[in-house]
């Protein structure tokens, strides 16, 4: 069982900077038509400038940790930018080492070379062994390395060791380490057994042409090479570095490269990355942003280790010295003088093995195992049997370690503390319990007392309260509500007495409590017998035929021609029946009458009479 230990140099957490170097390739082909020279041109090893745009007369200077001129050759590249972070994957820290810039600026010349000028990538993997074998001298220590290629096209993460391979995921471990599972990771003994394993798998990178550069990188190559080294002593220590080096595929304008179908989505992908990552530097470099967008691209999400991480990183700026590359190569400077401001925290990643707890014997045990005969071996192996299964009463008290014991001992002396506190709180629960009953039981009494004294201050009084409550309602000046209202018989009230309806349309709004009294009064009328009979077809009669045709009719018409939301508008008629209404119209045509509307649904016999009652009423009251 191994377990994580975070180290920093020196017992200190140290900070790195990201490193930006700028190269300057030199001039391709034939000078400009204009015959203007170079945009860019360096000043000393580490400053540069830059013709500004909006004035011509003046440059815009920049300064960086390395410039590189035309002439330098890839071996200064290399020394000064590349060699001096390698030593720390050894240590069990992380390095990584990417190009930037626009398309056909040098990026991948820069990483891979050529056959006759190699470049960092077949210099730093070498550079590797060199050292490896430089620390296996002085001994104490194992080293394995291994090695891992792959490309992020259209934002997949393609494993160049394993072409038939799909799509494969980003993760994060809980000691946040940015991890592929899936990847192939192939172990390398020597810079022959690496050649042979990288130049078939560089072959499988997707690569093509356009009009600015012959040979157009298509995806961002990463190669991962992985050191792992071990303690041959106790502990048996095992650190792990790796070194991340990175050839981004250069931005972009399609309005120049001509890009068209699948070169034009190839391009957009690689833009959209580009452009992520200069949102994820100005992140880092505002100092006050809440997150900081690495899991918005792929190649973010790979490089988070080294921008913002724990990794000593640097950054190749490559730009091309024409005019026709003149905002590309702004852009580019602008983008490696933020970068240069990001601050890594870098540390060692060390597991330790855990120590193995030796099991001491007993004298015993080793004057038994001295000399052994068979009866006595059978003997030792029914004893062990026998403290196995407990069944003997030696086993079950000598086989407990002192250290068992007082963990036993302290549980239950514990448990018993617990009880005896569960006790107390039980006793003390059920006293406060019956105390609050016996205040409840004198606030019971008392509040009978009262309802008592005031039950019989009340009663006198409720005759004249009744009488109040109800005189609102007699201020309609009728005949028929002088009767005496101390009686309990309605008295008989005579259809001539009451307002027509066609003049209560026109009557000013009374209160709710009148209107409610007055449906009252038309709906329920003493028969001669003495009791009350509701109206429930006789409302008809009271009303003027011709409003009454031409109410219904209006209502006919709705029901024929109107739309949903017409329907809805009708009393009594919510979305769903006003649904139903409409497919019935639809299969059986319109309704020639009203009485056809029972047909629908839903709508018996009752809810016609009281739909039409409640529509008739409320068209006449408008």
């Amino acid at each position: 069982m191994a377990q994580r230990v975070a180290l920093a140099e020196g017992g200190n957490k140290k900070t790195s900077r990201v490193r930006v170097a700028v190269r300057l390739r030199p001039c391709v082909g034939n000078s400009d038509e204009k015959d203007e020279g170079p945009c860019v041109r360096g000043l000393d090893s580490q400053n540069l400038e830059i013709v500004n745009w909006r004035n011509a007369t003046e440059t815009v200077k920049y300064q960086f940790d390395v410039f590189h001129a035309e002439q330098t050759t890839q071996q200064e590249v290399f020394r000064s930018s590349v060699k001096p972070i390698l030593q720390h994957i050894l240590t069990g820290q992380n390095a990584s080492v990417f190009a930037y810039g626009p398309t056909g600026a040098g990026k991948t010349h820069t990483m891979l070379g050529s056959q006759e000028q190699p470049g960092v990538i077949p210099r730093a993997v070498r550079e590797v062994f060199n050292l490896v074998k430089a620390k296996e001298e002085d001994g104490g220590w194992d080293y394995s390395i291994g090695m891992s290629y792959l490309e992020i096209y259209n934002e997949k993460v393609l494993d160049l060791l394993s072409p038939g391979s799909q799509d494969l995921p980003i993760r994060e471990d809980k000691d946040k380490n940015i991890l592929i599972p899936g990847l192939t990771l192939t172990t390398i003994s020597s810079f022959s057994d690496f050649d042979k394993h990288f130049i078939p798998a560089s072959l499988n990178r997707t690569t093509a042409s356009t009009k600015l550069n012959q040979r157009s990188s298509r995806s961002h190559a990463v190669l991962l090479l992985k050191v792992v080294r071990t303690q041959r002593d106790l502990p048996h220590r095992q650190q792990t570095g790796k070194l991340y080096l990175v050839d981004l595929a250069g931005s972009e304008d399609n309005r120049r490269t001509g890009n068209q179908g699948i070169r034009l989505k190839e391009s957009g992908a690689i833009n959209l990355s580009l452009f992520t990552l200069s949102k994820v530097v100005d992140s880092l470099n505002s100092g006050t942003a809440v997150r900081v967008p690495y899991r918005d691209s792929k190649l973010t999400r790979l490089l988070q280790d080294s921008l913002g991480g724990s990794a000593h990183s640097v950054m190749i700026t490559n730009i091309s010295p024409e005019y026709e590359y003149y905002f590309d190569t702004f852009n580019a400077l602008n983008f490696a003088a933020k970068s240069k401001l990001i601050v890594n925290k870098p540390f060692t990643r060390e597991t330790v093995a855990a120590p193995v707890l030796s099991v001491k014997r007993t004298r015993e045990d080793h004057g038994v195992r001295g000399s052994v005969t068979e009866p006595q071996k059978k003997r030792l192996k029914e004893e062990r049997k026998t403290e196995q299964d407990g069944s003997s009463p030696s086993a079950q008290i000598h086989s407990p370690s002192v250290m068992d014991r007082l963990l036993a001992l302290e549980k239950l002396m514990m448990s018993c503390q617990d009880k005896d506190k569960q006790l107390k709180d039980v006793a003390q629960s059920r006293k406060e319990i019956q105390v609050l009953k016996e205040k409840q039981k004198e606030l019971e009494t008392k509040a009978l007392l009262f309802s008592r004294l005031a039950g019989e201050k009340s009663g006198a009084t409720k005759e004249s309260i009744f009488k109040n409550n109800t005189a609102p309602l007699q201020r309609k000046p009728s005949t028929a509500t002088t009767a005496n209202k101390q009686k309990a018989v309605v008295q008989p009230l005579k259809v001539s007495q009451l307002q027509p309806l066609q003049q209560l349309a026109v009557v000013k709004k009374q209160s709710v409590c009148v209107k409610k009294k007055e449906r009252k009064l038309s709906d329920q009328v003493e028969g001669p017998d003495g009791k009350e009979n509701i109206m429930e077809h006789g409302w008809e009669s009271q009303l003027d035929t011709s409003v009454l045709e031409q109410s219904r009719q209006k209502i006919l018409q709705v029901l024929n021609t109107g739309s949903l939301k017409d329907l809805k508008g009708l009393q009594q008629i919510g979305d769903k029946k006003a649904k139903l209404i409409l497919g019935w119209r639809e299969i059986h045509g319109h309704f020639t009458k009203l009485e056809d509307l029972g047909k629908v649904e839903g709508m018996t016999e009752k809810r016609y009479s009281s739909f039409m009652k409640t529509n008739i009423l409320s068209a006449m009251g408008k």
